[in-house]
């Protein structure tokens, strides 16, 4: 008797932990972006779509968890991974040395750079190097601020919030040029013509998926998808589907 009530016991155990597996992988998977910069992330017919987010789409498929996304301003995205408002943050955000002291990174997903966007006219900047003295527009909280301010001191920074304003300065003339990634920069110039993006690229970045430290699990899980999405072709057709004919990425 003793016996049998231990092994039913036991079975309820086994159950409940099986329950709590399920219930674990089907939890949400909530997700930091600001969908402000395509082709990574934006929102087109009131949906969110872009190549991070088929990406992320795809890897919680793969995981066996729905998404639950939330947006928030770029500069907010690293605060707000932190203070756990959400599990996962994924906007086009560059593997940095300094973001590596406070978050971790999924292994790099794809390989970008900061550019300049420049209106077809302006013979004044040809190169990187004519960026010294001139306005150049940036978006607030990326990679793009800390670059000019080590690298082009002389740069006459103008700070926005959103990317779209980062570009109508330029657009407007109120900035000789603008810094930020590869797509973003060719993704506008297909779309209004007569801006263009210089040959000569800043920098070579790549991005990662950032995760809070106290989650090692989630980043090896994450990783795992990521690669089996590279394995079965998922991830190449994502690629292909964003990037055809245009170069890299970047913030």
């Amino acid at each position: 008797m003793n016996i049998r009530r231990h092994f039913l016991l036991s079975s309820v155990a086994v159950l409940a932990c099986m329950a709590g597996s399920v219930q674990a992988q089907g939890n949400a998977l909530r997700v930091g972006t600001d969908a402000t910069f395509p082709p990574m992330e934006f929102v087109e017919n009131g949906k969110r779509t872009g190549f991070d987010v088929e990406l992320v789409e795809a890897v919680a498929k793969t995981l066996g968890r729905p998404v639950e996304w939330v947006d928030i301003d770029f500069k907010g995205l690293i605060p707000g991974l932190i203070s756990k408002r959400f599990d996962m943050a994924v906007s086009a955000i560059y593997i940095t040395d300094e973001r590596k002291k406070v978050v971790d990174f999924t292994e790099p997903y794809y390989a970008g750079g900061l550019v300049v966007m420049v209106k077809d006219g302006n013979t004044s900047i040809k190169t990187p190097a004519d960026l010294d003295g001139k306005k150049v527009s940036v978006q607030v909280g990326t990679k793009s601020v800390a670059f000019l301010t080590e690298k082009y001191p002389k740069v006459q920074r103008v700070e926005v919030e959103k990317n779209q304003e980062m570009f109508n300065l330029v657009d407007i003339g109120r900035a000789d040029a603008a810094v930020t990634g590869k797509p973003a920069a060719y993704q506008y110039t297909r779309t209004r013509p007569g801006l263009r993006v210089l040959g000569e690229q800043l920098t070579t970045e790549e991005y990662g998926m950032a995760l809070r430290k106290d989650t090692p699990e989630l980043t090896r899980a994450v990783n795992g998808a990521i690669a089996k999405l590279k394995a079965d072709g998922t991830y190449d057709a994502i690629v292909k589907k964003w990037f055809s004919g245009s170069a890299a990425a970047s913030k």
